[in-house]
């Protein structure tokens, strides 16, 4: 029988979608932004070493409407 391809098992279950972004982002010293129903419309920011604030963001984009930057507001620390 033949194995499965990483991606195939990656795409057979979608929700581990942002833990693949997760790890990418802190694979370059960057934070990882996701939103989750329980931080009622602010967004989870988390740093690669570990810490998480609850945050509003403004996407700031260039001339081309591409994103170029993320500022972020922290409204306060989580545990």
């Amino acid at each position: 029988m033949k194995e499965k391809s990483t991606v195939d098992r990656l795409l057979k279950n979608m929700n581990n979608m942002h833990e693949l972004g997760r790890q990418r982002a802190f694979e370059l010293g960057n934070p990882f932004y996701a939103q989750f129903k329980e931080d009622e419309g602010y967004w989870r920011k988390e740093m690669p070493n570990g810490e998480k604030f609850l945050v509003t963001i403004e996407v700031v984009t260039d001339e081309r409407e591409i994103p170029v930057e993320i500022k972020d507001t922290i409204i306060r620390k989580l545990d």
